[in-house]
């Protein structure tokens, strides 16, 4: 075969990802746990001026509850605590639990949390404090980013935080139930300039439809996805497991794309446009690039998902 998941990562290499990103986290992730919380509550204030989050629904929820009003029920000094913990990867029952739920339950249990500090029911930041010089300056990192990009790293901040999960052992993952495929009447087909493989419309329709069923159809047995800045998931139950995890009632609009021929019979597909998330709704839209290598076959072998650096890059379909 022509072709290894590290080979594949290589296609169109001039597409430039949005690398403040993860240099961002990194930053974020060398503060201490005291500082990482109150660059949190500083950014979620900040971003809500120009961002409204879209409340968690109920089947997201619920997972958390029990946790949550634990926490309700504690003194401010022991919550500061347990978001100390969660912050420092500490090994307690709530950061356990914390490690086996999904990034969705982890970003509405955030939600709730900043939801009560505005309501005095969680401990707030003492009034008047200052962040440190480091703090500030990973704040101020986040403020040259645009929204897109800015959602990503309070989403990587977050879902990164509690036990390490590889250190768990055998253990459950939590997720929220996986929603119904939209009925067909409901579905809208996605054009896209300077494309017509159907198993790349397919992927950005069943995407859009929540037919995750359909969508893991278009995949070789041992194909690849590359979400943002994450190691490629590998075969197809992974990826499924990842598209009923992470990418439930996202929003697709493909662009426009462009198709090479590529070693022994596969086919290099480039397609460029934006993405909404169920979090933030048409609020934002994120500059998106997608690289397809499809096999002989025309199934997916490995598709890598790239959060661009710039609006620009949306354009930039050369190889």
């Amino acid at each position: 075969m022509p072709f290894t998941i590290d080979a594949a990562r290589s296609i169109f290499p001039n597409t430039l990802a949005a690398d403040a990103v993860p240099a961002t986290i990194a930053r974020f992730n060398q503060l201490n746990a005291e500082d990482q919380l109150a660059w949190i509550w500083f950014a979620y204030l900040e971003m809500g001026q120009s961002i409204t989050v879209a409340a968690p629904g109920a089947a997201s929820m619920q997972f958390a509850e029990g946790v949550l009003q634990d926490i309700r029920q504690m003194s401010f000094s022991e919550q500061t605590q347990v978001m100390c913990d969660l912050a420092n990867h500490a090994d307690t029952p709530i950061c356990r639990a914390y490690a086996s739920w999904s990034p969705n339950i982890k970003l509405g249990f955030w939600y709730q949390l900043g939801q009560w500090m505005e309501e005095g029911v969680v401990a707030p930041i003492p009034t008047g404090y200052q962040l440190s010089a480091n703090a500030s300056a990973v704040l101020q990192a986040i403020r040259e980013l645009d929204q897109g990009q800015q959602i990503t790293v309070l989403r990587n901040a977050v879902v990164d935080m509690g036990f390490d999960p590889s250190k768990l052992g055998n253990y459950t993952r939590v997720s929220e139930p996986v929603v119904a495929p939209k009925d067909m009447s409901q579905r809208t087909k996605v054009t896209i300039e300077g494309i017509s493989n159907q198993t790349v419309l397919d992927y950005m329709d069943n995407l859009n439809a929540n037919d995750f069923d359909a969508l893991i159809a278009l995949f070789e047995q041992d194909g690849a996805l590359q979400p943002p800045f994450q190691k490629p998931i590998v075969g197809k139950d992974a990826v499924l497991r990842f598209f009923r995890e992470e990418c439930q009632n996202l929003k697709l609009m493909p662009e426009r794309g462009v198709v090479e021929p590529a070693e022994d019979g596969y086919t290099q597909i480039k397609v460029t446009g934006k993405v909404q998330t169920p979090w933030f709704g048409a609020a934002v839209g994120m500059n998106m690039a997608w690289r397809f290598l499809l096999s002989p076959n025309n199934k997916i072998f490995f598709v890598a998902i790239d959060l661009l650096a710039s609006p620009k890059e949306l354009l930039n379909l050369v190889r």
